[in-house]
């Protein structure tokens, strides 16, 4: 999965340099979040006093608002746009680095077709979605969190003011406590998922043959059976889904006020301005964002964790394997 795009000469420009590129345009990105950051405070804290500032002050701060905007935009479209041509090129280099050692394979391979079009497809595609996020989020875990480390010092409440960096420590034990719930409460999704492959692969199996043969294959008892095997694992899929939807939306929403409960109290006191308050929310939201990644992404990870065993299985089935040597010669071939 990782050596046919990685370790080959034929990709390596394409895995290497597009890699750079990537990591060039979410440094981008995150260039342009900071100063965006920083625009609440300036903008929040002339709305704040807005009777005692002269509304030219309001169109400048729209119009810096929009020369950060833009180029973000055409940045994000950009990134976009070229992770996903990666992507592609990555399912490309695996799919056809399986297909020699899958004709050498005298003995029948349970579905070989599926795992070299759609698991190659759905596994480059997850790994493009969440390898973007991420690396953004590393970037901007280290942008931020001075930032939230600074603004810390803003917090009012009394056993929560003498701790240096407190947002960040609330916003990382936040993270880490969803991340250990999610773990628990979604710990029967992988297995369902992988079980949700299997019968479909035996449901598009008999439709394929039926094709062919309509007389021995695609007979309606055999299609209601295969159906009925598949509506009762999506059922339980479903199911288990629901209640972990319920907790992450749950948690989601108890997030986005949890800045203004630590914050809001010294807005009352002059202790801050509005646009600190902001200010602090955005970078909350960023920092705790980033930490909680993976929760926000459990579903998705659940399905790439799907993907990667059943590759391995079928690259175990047809005897792939690249060793050293093998390496050595593609690169210098």
């Amino acid at each position: 999965m990782l050596k046919s795009f990685f370790l080959t000469k034929k990709w390596a420009l394409w895995a290497w340099g597009g890699f750079a590129f990537i990591i060039g345009s979410l440094l981008a990105q995150t260039w342009i979040d900071v100063k965006i950051n920083e625009w609440y405070k300036n903008f929040y804290d002339l709305l704040q006093k807005a009777t005692e500032r002269d509304v030219s002050e309001f169109y400048d701060g729209l119009l810096l608002f929009m020369k950060l905007a833009i180029p973000y935009v055409i940045i994000y479209t950009i990134t976009n746009y070229f992770t996903r041509l990666y992507a592609f090129r990555w399912r490309e280099a695996m799919t056809f680095a399986y297909m020699p050692f899958w004709k050498k394979v005298d003995a029948k391979v349970e579905g070989a077709s599926q795992r070299i079009q759609e698991d190659c497809m759905n596994f480059a595609k997850i790994v493009e979605s969440i390898g973007l996020q991420v690396v953004r989020a590393i970037m901007l875990l280290i942008a931020f969190i001075p930032i939230l480390w600074g603004l810390s010092s803003n917090v009012v409440i009394p056993w929560l003011k003498d701790i240096n960096g407190s947002l960040v420590w609330i916003s990382l034990t936040a993270s880490l406590g969803g991340v250990i719930i999610s773990w628990l409460v979604g710990y029967k999704l992988p297995g369902l998922e992988y079980n949700n492959q299997v019968v479909e692969a035996a449901f598009r199996k008999e439709l394929v043959y039926g094709e062919d043969d309509r007389v021995e294959y695609a007979k309606p008892p055999t299609i209601l059976e295969l159906f009925a095997g598949i509506k009762f694992n999506y059922h339980r899929l479903f199911l288990h889904y629901g209640y972990f939807d319920l907790w992450l939306i749950m948690y989601n929403q108890s997030m986005i006020i949890v800045p203004y409960i630590l914050m809001g109290p010294g807005l009352f006191t002059g202790a801050m301005t509005l646009g600190i308050l902001i200010q602090t929310s955005s970078a909350f939201r960023e920092v705790q964002g980033s930490f909680s990644l993976f929760m926000q992404n459990w579903t998705r990870i659940t399905e790439l964790r799907s993907i990667y065993k059943r590759l391995s299985e079928f690259e175990k089935s047809i005897g792939y394997k690249t060793s050293k040597d093998e390496i050595k010669t593609s690169i210098s071939s």
